[in-house]
C-alpha cells in the first residue's frame, strides 16, 4: 500500500462482502483488522485482498464472542527438528499422551512435512513446566531437537514488508541513477549547454538510421530499461488495480468504475507511459518522413529517466521515513529480555541456569542481577533494590522495591540483585499489555481521516480528467494559433507541446500527502505518549476529542487522593451503648466482610480489624450498590451491615445527636466515614463508626490549578457524602459548586451527561455541547469513563476501568493528564497542518502544471511552465514533507516538536 487510495480500495471491497461487518486498514503499519461473522472465511479475506493486487498473509484469527478460557492454561507450538521417518510423529504423540495426568492436550500433531506440535497444558512450577515437555520430546530420540516456535508478530511482518518494498525501490533507483548520468550528459549538457560547433555534438546530432540522429537513439536506449525495469513497480500495480476492477466477477458497479478507480501508481504510470510512448511515436514519424530536423524538445526520453529517478527516490525516502513513525510498538517490544536466570533447588543445593524467555512459567523463581531487566513480572522473594520504571511509566526517579513488592518486565534493576517469583509470563506481563494497548490504539482512525478518504477516492479520476482536458485545451490553443512558437510549427510538435502539460498534471498530483497526514501524526503521537507513560487506546479519534476538552471530571478516591493506603484515623465502637455483642465479634465479622474486597476503604477497615484471617464464616453476603454490604454468618443469628449513612437509613438505624455531631466533625476534616450496624434480634442498631483518611496526591493541587488557568472547568465526582467531598474539593482548589457527591455508581454516567449538556463549550463542535473528560480508577467508574467523550484511567486502577478508557496513565501520576491534553492539541494541530499543506499543494500545483502561468514571460523571453521532471520532484517532496512534519513532533524543538512541560510538585 502506498497511499490512502489503497486503504480505501481494500476497505471498500472488503465491506462489500455480506459476511464482513467492519474493516480497518492501517497504511503506516501495513495491516488490516477485519470483523467477520463466518469463521471459515478467514482465508477468503486473504485471497480477496490478494485479488486486489496486494500481498496479504493471515496474522491471527480471534473469536470475539468466545468465552474466556482457563487463564492458567498455556498453548505453545513446538518446532521439532530431526524428524526423519513416518514413525517419529507417532512416537512424539505417544510421549505427549504419557503426560495425561499433567493435563496436556495435543491440539495439532506433527508431521514429516510440518514438524510442529501444538499443545495446551496447565503448568505447575517447578513440578511440571514446558521445559519438561521439551525434554520428553528430545528423550524420544537422540536426533530430535525441540524448541518453542513463535510465528512472526504483526510488527515483524510489517517490518519485513517495508524492507522488501524499500529494497525493490532501492535497486530500481540505482538503475535509474546509473542511467541518469549519461542521460544528463547527452540530453541536457550536449543539447543545451554545448556549442553547436562542438565536433562531438555535431557527431551526435548527425542522422544515423532513417533520419534519426545518434542523440535520439542513445536517449531511447537509456530510457527503455528505466521505463521497463525501473518504473515497472508502478506499471504492474496500476495494471493490477485496473484488472481487478474490470475482471469477470468484479463486485464494483459498472458506473463506479468510471469515477472511482486507480491510485498514485496509475498517475505515475500514465505520466511515464505517455512521455515514453509519445517520444517513440515522434521517432517513428520522423523515421517514416525522413525528417532530419526534429527539435530535441519533442522527445521526453530524458524526462522518463529523471521522472522515474525522482519518483523512486521520493518513494524510497518516504518509505524509510514512514517506517520510523510506527516504531513505538517495536521499541516497547525490545525492552523484553531474551533469557532468564532460573533458580532451582532449595537450601544449599541451589543452581542458577540461563533459559530462553519462552520457557519461563508462572511460579518460576528467577534472579534479576544489577543492570538487568526482570524476565517477567514478579514478586520479590529476597533482596531489595531500586528499579528504573521510566520505560513503562515515564517516571525518571528510581522506585524502591522491597520483599513482597511487584517488579515488571521492561524495567531496569539499578541496585543489588533480587530474587523474584514470576507472576506475569506468556504474554500476560504489564509490558505485553502496554504493547497490546498501543497496537490497538494505532488501528483506530481519526474522524478527520474520513475527509481524506472522500477526497482521495475521487482523486485519480479527477486528475485524469484534468490531464485530458488540459491536453485538449492546449491542442485547441496551438491549432487555432492562440499559442505559437518554434516548437508548435509542425503537427507532431503541437501534439508533443500539449502532451508536456498533461504529463506534468499526471506526475505532480499527489494523494499520498492527504492519506498520510493523519496516520503518521497519530503513530508518532502514540509513541511520544507511550514514552510519557500514557497509553493511547482510542487512537486518532481520542486525540481529536482530547484536543477540544472543555471540562475534566475527577473521581475522588484513588484519583485526587492516593487511594492505595487509606487509614482509619478515628473510631468509636458501640457508640450508642452495649448491644450484647462483644467488640471482637464485631471486628471479626467486619473483617470477614471486607477482606474479599479490593476497594481502598475496605483495605483500611481490614487493617483496622487486625492481622490474620477472620475466624467468622460468612453464610451469605449482599452488596448494596453505592451504599455498602450486608452479611449473615454460619452458626450465628448475627447480621452485620457496613457502609455509608444511606445504607443505615434504609435499615432504620437510629443515631443520636452526639453521633451525628461526631460524624459531621470528621466530614469537615475531609475524612470519609463508614458505619457498622448490628442485628441480633429484630432491629438494626449502630455497632461502630469509623473515620477514614485518604491523603491527597502531591500533584493534585498544581494539576487542578493548571487546568483552571487554561480555562478548563474542573469537577469532582464522588460517592462519598457531600460534606466530605466539599472538604476535599476545598483542599485541592475545586469550587464547591463543582462537586457532585453522594452519586451512586449507576448515576455517574448520568452526571457526565449532565455536564456534557450544561458545562458549556469553548470549541466550535458541531454538537454544541461541552467536551468532557473523565479521570477515574475504579470498577464503578467504568460507566462514566465510557459515557465521557474521553475516558482516562489511572494505570493502577481496575482492569474494568482500564478497558473502558480511551487513555491509560501507566505512571498513575495526574501530571500525565496535562501532558496528555497538551500532546493531543499538538498532534491534532499537526494533522490539520499536514492535511492543509497537502490540500494546498495539490490546489496550487495542478493549475501550474496545467500551464496557467504560461502567459507570463521571463526576461529571457521564455514562458513560465512546469517541466514534467520538476513536477515529479515536487510530487516526491510533497508527500515526504508530510512524513517529516509528523516525525518532527519528536524533536522537542519549540513550535516544531513536542516537549512536556515540567511541573514542580
Amino acid at each position: 500500500m502506498t497511499c490512502a487510495v489503497c486503504t480505501n480500495t481494500i476497505t471498500r471491497e472488503m465491506e462489500k462482502l455480506p459476511w464482513v461487518s467492519k474493516t480497518t486498514v492501517n497504511l503506516v503499519a501495513n495491516s488490516a483488522v477485519v470483523d467477520f461473522i463466518e469463521p471459515h472465511r478467514a482465508q477468503d479475506i486473504v485471497e480477496g485482498i490478494s485479488d486486489l493486487g496486494y500481498d496479504a498473509t493471515l496474522d491471527k484469527v480471534q473469536d470475539l464472542g468466545q468465552a474466556s478460557k482457563n487463564t492458567d492454561a498455556r498453548e505453545v507450538e513446538i518446532k521439532i527438528d530431526g524428524i526423519f521417518c513416518p514413525r517419529c510423529p507417532d512416537r512424539v504423540y505417544a510421549t505427549m499422551k504419557n503426560f495425561g495426568t499433567k493435563n496436556v492436550e495435543v491440539l495439532k500433531k506433527p508431521t514429516i512435512n510440518r514438524p510442529y506440535l501444538k499443545v495446551r497444558y496447565t503448568p505447575a512450577s517447578p513440578t511440571f513446566t514446558v521445559r519438561h515437555i521439551l525434554k520428553a520430546i528430545e528423550a524420544t530420540d537422540p536426533s530430535l531437537q525441540a524448541s518453542i516456535y513463535h510465528p512472526p508478530t504483526l510488527e515483524e511482518r510489517s517490518r519485513a514488508i517495508r524492507a522488501k518494498h524499500q529494497r525493490a525501490l532501492l535497486w530500481r533507483m540505482i538503475l535509474a541513477l546509473i542511467l541518469a548520468v549519461p542521460s544528463l550528459v547527452f540530453g541536457i549538457v550536449y543539447m543545451s549547454l554545448v556549442s553547436d560547433s562542438d565536433p562531438t555534438k555535431h557527431f551526435l546530432m548527425k542522422p544515423w538510421v532513417s533520419g534519426l540522429n545518434r542523440m535520439e537513439i542513445i536517449l531511447f536506449a537509456l530510457s527503455t530499461p528505466v521505463y521497463f525495469f525501473g518504473a515497472d513497480i508502478f506499471h504492474t500495480r496500476a495494471i493490477k488495480e485496473i484488472w481487478t476492477m474490470w475482471k469477470s466477477g468484479s463486485r464494483t458497479p459498472i458506473g463506479q468504475r468510471f469515477y472511482k478507480f486507480g491510485s498514485m501508481n496509475l498517475l505515475i504510470s500514465l505520466g511515464t507511459t505517455i512521455a515514453y510512448f509519445s517520444s517513440i511515436a515522434q521517432m517513428i514519424a520522423a523515421a517514416i518522413n525522413h525528417d532530419t530536423d526534429v527539435p530535441a524538445d519533442r522527445f521526453y526520453f530524458d524526462s522518463v529517466v529523471f521522472l522515474t529517478l525522482f519518483l523512486l527516490a521520493g518513494r524510497l525516502i518516504e518509505a524509510y521515513s514512514k517506517s520510523k513513525t510506527g516504531s513505538a510498538v517495536e521499541a516497547l517490544a525490545k525492552l523484553r529480555p531474551t533469557t532468564a536466570l532460573l533458580v532451582e533447588g532449595t537450601g544449599g543445593d541451589v543452581t542458577t541456569t540461563t533459559i530462553p524467555l519462552d520457557q519461563l512459567e508462572h511460579g518460576d523463581i528467577i534472579r534479576v542481577p544489577h543492570g538487568a531487566s526482570p524476565a517477567a513480572d514478579g514478586i520479590i522473594l529476597s533482596g531489595e533494590s531500586n528499579f528504573d520504571e521510566s520505560s513503562l511509566t515515564g517516571e525518571s526517579r528510581p522506585i524502591k522495591k522491597n520483599v513482597g513488592d511487584e517488579v515488571f518486565a521492561g524495567t531496569v534493576n539499578k541496585g543489588s540483585a533480587v530474587t523474584i517469583r514470576a507472576t506475569g509470563t506468556s504474554g500476560k506481563s504489564m509490558l505485553d499489555q502496554i504493547v497490546e494497548v498501543v497496537r490497538e490504539g494505532q488501528t483506530k482512525r481519526a474522524p478527520v481521516e474520513q475527509i481524506a478518504d472522500l477526497m482521495t477516492s475521487y482523486f485519480v479520476p479527477v486528475v485524469t480528467l484534468i490531464a485530458i482536458v488540459t491536453w485538449i485545451i492546449w491542442m485547441v490553443l496551438v491549432e487555432t494559433g492562440k499559442v505559437s512558437g518554434e516548437e508548435t510549427n509542425t503537427s507532431s510538435g503541437r501534439i508533443a507541446f500539449a502532451f508536456q502539460f498533461a504529463i506534468a498534471v499526471f506526475v505532480v498530483a499527489c494523494p499520498c500527502g492527504l492519506g498520510l497526514a493523519a496516520p503518521t501524526a497519530i503513530f508518532v503521537g502514540g509513541g511520544i505518549a507511550a514514552n510519557h507513560g500514557i497509553l493511547v487506546k482510542g487512537g486518532g479519534e481520542a486525540f481529536e476529542k482530547a484536543s477540544r476538552i472543555d471540562c475534566v471530571v475527577f473521581d475522588k478516591t484513588g484519583t485526587l487522593t492516593v487511594g492505595g493506603e487509606p487509614q482509619i484515623t478515628d473510631s468509636s465502637m458501640l457508640p450508642e451503648g452495649s448491644i450484647d455483642v462483644p467488640e471482637t465479634t464485631i471486628l471479626s465479622g467486619l473483617k470477614a466482610i471486607e477482606q474479599s474486597s479490593t476497594h481502598p476503604i475496605a483495605k483500611a477497615i481490614v487493617a483496622f480489624c487486625g492481622a490474620g484471617r477472620s475466624s467468622a464464616e460468612l453464610d451469605d453476603i449482599e452488596e448494596v450498590p453505592g451504599k455498602g454490604m450486608k452479611a449473615t454468618f454460619k452458626s450465628s443469628e448475627l447480621k452485620i451491615a457496613v457502609g455509608n449513612e444511606a445504607l443505615l437509613k434504609d435499615l432504620d438505624v437510629v443515631m443520636s445527636d452526639r453521633v451525628l455531631s461526631t460524624l459531621n466533625t470528621w466530614k469537615t476534616e475531609a475524612k470519609s466515614v463508614a458505619l457498622v450496624a448490628i442485628r441480633k434480634a429484630s432491629t438494626w442498631r449502630l455497632g461502630a463508626i469509623l473515620a477514614i483518611s485518604d491523603p491527597i496526591r502531591n500533584e493534585t493541587v498544581p494539576v487542578v490549578r493548571a487546568l483552571q488557568q487554561r480555562g478548563t472547568q474542573v469537577w469532582m465526582l464522588s460517592g462519598d457524602n457531600l460534606t466530605t467531598a466539599k472538604a476535599v474539593a476545598h483542599l485541592v482548589g475545586i469550587p464547591a459548586d463543582h462537586v457532585l457527591a453522594e452519586v451512586l455508581p449507576s448515576e455517574k454516567a448520568d452526571k457526565v451527561r449532565y455536564l456534557q449538556a450544561s458545562a458549556g463549550s469553548r470549541s466550535s463542535s458541531s454538537s454544541g455541547r461541552a467536551m468532557v473528560a473523565m479521570v477515574g480508577d475504579g470498577i464503578n467508574d467504568s460507566p462514566a469513563l465510557t459515557t465521557a467523550d474521553i475516558g482516562i484511567a489511572i494505570g493502577s486502577g481496575s482492569d474494568v476501568a482500564i478497558s473502558s478508557a480511551d487513555f491509560v496513565l501507566a505512571s498513575s501520576q495526574l501530571t500525565a493528564v496535562l501532558t496528555l491534553l497538551d500532546l493531543s492539541k499538538v498532534v491534532f494541530r499537526r494533522i490539520k497542518m499536514n492535511f492543509g499543506w497537502a490540500l494546498v499543494y495539490n490546489m496550487v500545483a495542478l493549475p501550474i502544471a496545467a500551464g496557467c502561468l504560461y502567459a507570463i514571460q521571463t526576461s529571457s523571453g521564455t514562458h513560465v511552465k512546469l517541466d514534467p521532471v520538476w513536477a515529479s520532484l515536487a510530487m516526491a517532496l510533497s508527500s515526504l514533507s508530510v512524513v517529516l512534519s509528523s516525525l518532527s513532533l519528536r524533536s522537542g524543538i519549540p513550535f516544531l516538536g513536542f516537549r512536556a512541560k515540567k511541573m514542580v510538585v
